[in-house]
């Protein structure tokens, strides 16, 4: 690791690096230039006297923002003579795991390519241009034979990869303390015991105000929620993102939402972004991908068979064929196990001047992707916008939900945490479920890929969003998935078969995820 002196400087200048080549840049240039003609602006004081301009104009705010959503985003520097690939993922059996889950996803697409004889890409002729821009805004009307296309990878293919990940620097026998884990991730990763996350996720005491509890014995509901409301307007006039990520950790109210998870993730819907989402649009009307149908075969698997989420089945395929031509999500790489596949123009297989990245964004989507895409439908009716927080939502959290690492929010501590708890917390109930082979994970697993989300009723779910900015966080996650458990664990404790145990947790539809947090975290034993 690098000293903390040494790594705030790299951490300073790779911030400094990032943000020269933002409009923010040139904005704040452009700004400072026209303070010069301001008469309160002194030759002899010019640094200052510009500085205190930008501070009044509220520009210094927005660079504060700016920086702080980049430290948010990307990891902390490792040691300069570490090699680029340990900034992806530190464990080279990790790597090498996700190399090899990155192969089996590529042969799946060649494979239905090669089989229905279709062009990874094709422009489109003029005619289909013209009829596809006509109906834009009601794509959900088409009816296209997507009967020989299937998902490339389902959330059951991933965990049997994870359940299968090993460190080879253990031999069996060898760590007494880590074989006593019977769940089905073997892999030794450090996650959080049940002190460890009340420190946490200590905003969620059972003596702290909350939205999303109906009941209260300290405060009255209607009293904290108008001061909590009063307090939310107060942030979002300061427009300051550290403040409202604070703010959020204890809920968000419905009518502030929409606008404290946009300055959170530093989202202003600018003129520039506007502009950029057209262009991704226009490149969608322009080229076909193989994906497109990936991405329409998803949509009328999830979302348009969800009672909450069918009625935006247009959004979802706007968001979601921008989002395959984006080239800016390629940047998430830098920080991400994953590295983006590759295809070669005919002919030249192999030739790397000939190689582009497939599909452009690096993301090939799989079974429940646009279930990430559907819960923001609710808080965003503007399609610029609604796409620029669900690409931010990606890279700074969805990504880790399907790709190898040891990351802390990453899938497999995720997985290793949800196990941990639960064999700690409520041993008989694993043990019980384990011997009448319902290993828990493979119930709670499907949960945890989508962030929940078709799982629990949107309003949940927003909630359990709100605690996911807040924290900056996925490990709430794995906490939830076994407080669902400990739950049910009264009817868990008579079933007798994996099917018995997921029809006891088929429905999470009523459940009111706050409580249930609070009760797993501070009402548990340890």
């Amino acid at each position: 690791m690098v000293d903390a002196e040494g790594g705030l400087s790299l951490t300073i200048a790779r911030v400094v690096q990032r943000l020269r080549g933002s409009s923010l840049h040139s904005q704040l240039e452009r700004q400072a230039r026209v303070s010069l003609h301001k008469p309160e602006v002194k030759l002899e004081s010019l640094k200052e006297d510009i500085r205190d301009f930008l501070k009044t104009s509220g520009w210094e705010k927005k660079l504060q923002n700016a920086v702080y959503s980049e430290l948010n985003v990307f990891p902390s520097p490792c040691h300069p003579a570490a090699p680029p690939e340990h900034m992806k993922e530190p464990l080279a059996y990790m790597r090498k795991a996700q190399g090899s889950w990155e192969k089996r996803i590529l042969k799946s697409l060649n494979s239905m390519c090669t089989e229905l004889n279709i062009p990874l890409a094709q422009k489109r002729p003029a005619s289909e241009q013209k009829e596809l821009l006509n109906k834009w805004n009601e794509m959900g009307t088409d009816e296209p034979d997507l009967s020989l296309f299937r998902p490339v990878y389902a959330p059951k293919d991933f965990l049997e990869v994870l359940m299968n990940l090993r460190n080879p620097n253990y031999e069996n026998g060898e760590q007494p303390s880590f074989r006593n884990h019977l769940g089905l991730i073997q892999v030794p990763l450090k996650v959080k015991d049940i002190p460890e996350l009340k420190e946490d996720f200590s905003e969620l005491g059972l003596n702290i105000g909350q939205l999303g509890i109906d009941d209260s014995a300290q405060v009255p509901p209607e009293f904290f929620e108008n001061e909590h409301v009063r307090v939310g307007q107060k942030v979002l006039a300061e427009q300051d993102s550290a403040a409202a990520q604070q703010y959020v950790r204890q809920g968000c109210p419905t009518a502030l939402r929409a606008e404290l998870w946009a300055l959170i993730l530093n989202i202003s819907n600018q003129p520039e972004d506007i502009l950029y989402y057209e262009q991704l649009k226009s490149n969608v009307i322009q080229h076909n991908l193989l994906v497109d149908s990936l991405i329409y075969k998803d949509v009328k698997l999830t979302a348009s068979n969800d009672d909450y989420y069918f009625v935006f089945e247009d959004y979802l395929y706007q968001v979601l064929l921008c989002f395959s031509r984006d080239t800016s999500v390629l940047e998430h790489f830098a920080y991400s196990s994953a590295t983006p596949p590759k295809s070669y123009i005919r002919g030249k297989l192999g030739v790397e001047e000939y190689a582009v990245f497939y599909p452009p964004n690096g993301v090939i989507p799989f079974h429940g992707f646009s279930m990430y895409v559907a819960p923001l439908c609710f808080l965003y009716h503007e399609p610029s916008k609604l796409y620029q927080m669900f690409r931010e939502m990606y890279v700074r959290f969805f990504f880790r939900l399907h790709s190898i690492s040891s990351h802390p929010s990453g899938i497999v501590s995720l997985c290793l945490l949800f196990e941990t708890l639960l064999q700690t917390h409520l041993p008989q109930l694993f043990y019980h479920l384990r011997e009448i082979g319902a290993q828990p994970l493979r119930i709670s697993f499907k949960w945890m890929v989508r962030a929940f989300s078709g799982y629990l009723a949107t309003d949940q779910l927003l909630l359990l969003w709100d605690r996911i900015l807040g924290y900056n966080s996925l490990e709430i996650l794995a906490v939830l998935a076994a407080a669902v458990f400990a739950f049910r664990a009264v009817n868990l404790m008579e079933v007798t078969s994996l099917a018995a145990a997921e029809a006891v947790l088929a429905d999470l539809s009523t459940l009111k995820v706050v409580p249930l947090l609070q009760i797993f975290l501070f009402a548990t034993v340890t």
